[in-house]
C-alpha cells in the first residue's frame, strides 16, 4: 500500500468513477491507475468499486469506508507538512481564502492590508465563488478559509463555524426615483418597483424573500446578480431599485445614487468564517482571521475546532 494508490482511488471517486478523468487529472495514465487501484484492492481483500466489465460502476460498502480513510489519511499528510513548514519559517507560505465578490471587494480590504504589511513573504490568494462553492473548496483542502453570509453553516460535520460580524440591507435608486420621497420606507413601497438584487445564493437572500413573504407581498424582481456592483450599475441604468448590503454602498463612490436605510424591514445578516475540522493551520492563518475578526482570537477558533461551537467565539 503506498500513499499514490490512495490518491488514485479518492481521484476515481472524485471523476465520478470515470477512470480517463482521473487519470487526466492526476497526469497519468488510465492503465497506470487500475493497476494500482487492483494491487490496493488485493493487498486489502476487498473491491473497493464495483465493475461491469472493465467499467467501473459504483463504489462497494469497504469501499466508502476506505475512500473516508483514505480522505483523512491525506489531510493529516498535509498539516504534517504544515506542522513542519510551521516551525522551519514562521514568516512565509501561502493562505488561501475563498470569499464571494462583495466579502473580498468591501469588507475585506484593511484586512488584507494589515495582514500583507505584517507578513509580506506570505503569498495571500483569495479564490472568489458562490457560497456553496467556497465551503466546498475548503472541504476539499484547496482553499484554508471560508469567508460568507450565505450556506457556511450547512456543513456542521466538515466546518467549524464562527461568527464574524452582522450587516443589514439598504435600498439604492438614482437620485430622482419616486422611492427616495417615502416618509420611512415599507416593504410595500419597494414592492411597487422593479427589483434588482442577489441571486439566491447569496448575500441574505433568503432573509429577503423571507420578509415579503411574511407582509404577503410578491416583489417585482427583474434581474438578480452575485454582487453589489453589477446590482449598482443596472440601477443607475433605470432598471429597478436596488436591494443589496447596505456596507456595499459608498456616497463618495456611487455618485448619481442614493441609499436607504432597510434594517427594519430585513433582518440582519451574518458573515462567517468556516474552517475544515481537521485541518492545522499555520501560525499566521490565526492572525489574518483575527484581523478581520477582533473577537476570533487563536483562543476562541481553538476552542471552536476542539467543539466548543459558535458561543465559544462570542
Amino acid at each position: 500500500m503506498n500513499i499514490q494508490q490512495l490518491r488514485y482511488v479518492l481521484e476515481v471517486a472524485r471523476q465520478g468513477l470515470n477512470v480517463s478523468e482521473a487519470a487526466a487529472a492526476l497526469f497519468t495514465s488510465q492503465p497506470g491507475i487500475s493497476k494500482q487501484i487492483r494491487l490496493l484492492e488485493d493487498e486489502l481483500g476487498v473491491e473497493i468499486f464495483v465493475r461491469h466489465g472493465k467499467r467501473l460502476t459504483g463504489i462497494t460498502d469497504p469501499g466508502r469506508q476506505i475512500l473516508a480513510i483514505a480522505e483523512r489519511t491525506l489531510r493529516e499528510l498535509v498539516n504534517l507538512k504544515q506542522v513542519g513548514d510551521e516551525f522551519s519559517n514562521e514568516m512565509e507560505g501561502t493562505l488561501s481564502i475563498a470569499t464571494t465578490h462583495t466579502q473580498a471587494r468591501y469588507a475585506l480590504p484593511q484586512a488584507v492590508k494589515m495582514f500583507m504589511e505584517r507578513y509580506p513573504k506570505v503569498r495571500l490568494e483569495l479564490h472568489q465563488g458562490n457560497p456553496t462553492q467556497i465551503c466546498e473548496w475548503v472541504i476539499a483542502g484547496h482553499s484554508d478559509i471560508a469567508i460568507a453570509t450565505e450556506a457556511i453553516d450547512n456543513y456542521p460535520d466538515k466546518l467549524a463555524v464562527m461568527p464574524c460580524y452582522q450587516w443589514n440591507h439598504c435600498v439604492v435608486a438614482p437620485s430622482r426615483h419616486p422611492i427616495l420621497k417615502e416618509k420611512l420606507l415599507t416593504l410595500e413601497a419597494i414592492a411597487r418597483y422593479p427589483l434588482v438584487t442577489y441571486d439566491s445564493a447569496f448575500s441574505g437572500r433568503g432573509k429577503i424573500n423571507r420578509a415579503f413573504a411574511l407582509r404577503g407581498l410578491t416583489p417585482n424582481v427583474v434581474l438578480t446578480a452575485i454582487d453589489a456592483d453589477i446590482i449598482k450599475t443596472y440601477v443607475a441604468l433605470g432598471l429597478g431599485v436596488g436591494l443589496m448590503a447596505a456596507m456595499a454602498f459608498d456616497p463618495t463612490r456611487d455618485k448619481g445614487l442614493r441609499a436607504l436605510d432597510a434594517s427594519h424591514l430585513i433582518e440582519s445578516s451574518t458573515t462567517r468564517i468556516g474552517i475544515r475540522k481537521d485541518a492545522w493551520m499555520r501560525g499566521y492563518a490565526y492572525v489574518f482571521i483575527e484581523l478581520f475578526a477582533p473577537h476570533l482570537t487563536r483562543k476562541a477558533i481553538e476552542a471552536t475546532l476542539r467543539g466548543g461551537g459558535e458561543d465559544a467565539c462570542i
